[in-house]
């Protein structure tokens, strides 16, 4: 599938699959989405809420462009927080795509640590910093069979317009139970459907503020 680079509302770059019309993060701006999606709604809640979990052990849904990652690495820099990272992607980026994103020109920081999180291996624990560990996994989401092992799970998957299965209850029966007791889920959606499909399987759900041009999103808590 066709993948071309495009820049956000917000300045900062994401990746559109031009046969979905779909893009790896809101055209509102890819920085400001996952800041507020991921890093304060689900990881900094979790470690203001939890503060004496050390690691914080975090899964990614969709590892993409690498965003979620960078960022969160970043916060566990400031907050002196150890974070053992796993992003789960089926289909990884080719380096010109990866050299193509500009978060550290945006977040005026080293782009060395995004790019050494692209260049470890696969199926490999890597440190990346002295307070953050990565995991990537070339794996498909129905394929995860990790049991309690997660405070934090990003879910981060396409949209149910092109892939809805990824929204339904079988998928958020695996993230359930790869979460630990209190561990929280965050993502852009908000879907009713999606949120009842979160609580059948178990979660408690939080219909919370959006980021930039989306009035809601969701928070589901084990």
């Amino acid at each position: 599938m066709e993948r071309k680079i495009i820049t956000t509302g917000d300045g900062s770059s994401s990746i559109q699959l031009t046969e979905w019309d779909e893009q790896y993060h809101s055209k509102h701006g890819a920085i400001n989405e996952a800041v507020h999606v991921y890093i304060k709604t689900g990881l900094v809640h979790f470690i203001e809420t939890n503060p004496s979990v050390h690691p914080v052990s975090v899964l990614e849904i969709g590892f993409g462009t690498g965003l979620n990652a960078f960022l969160t690495l970043l916060e566990s820099n400031y907050r002196k927080v150890p974070i053992h990272y796993t992003g789960v992607e089926a289909y990884p980026l080719s380096e010109l795509e990866i050299k193509s994103v500009n978060y550290a020109e945006m977040l005026e920081t080293s782009s060395v640590p995004f790019l050494k999180m692209h260049e470890t291996p696969w199926e490999t624990k890597a440190e990346i910093s002295s307070t953050f560990q990565l995991e990537k996994r070339k794996q498909l989401f129905e394929d995860i069979t990790d049991q309690e092992v997660y405070d934090v799970i990003y879910y981060d998957a396409f949209g149910s317009r092109v892939q809805p299965e990824l929204w339904e209850e079988p998928i958020f029966k695996i993230m359930y139970a790869a979460l630990k007791k209190g561990g929280v889920l965050v993502t852009y959606a908000a879907k009713g459907s999606a949120r009842r499909a979160m609580e059948s399987c178990g979660f408690k759900v939080e219909r919370l503020p959006g980021p930039p041009a989306k009035r809601e999103m969701l928070r589901a808590i084990k």
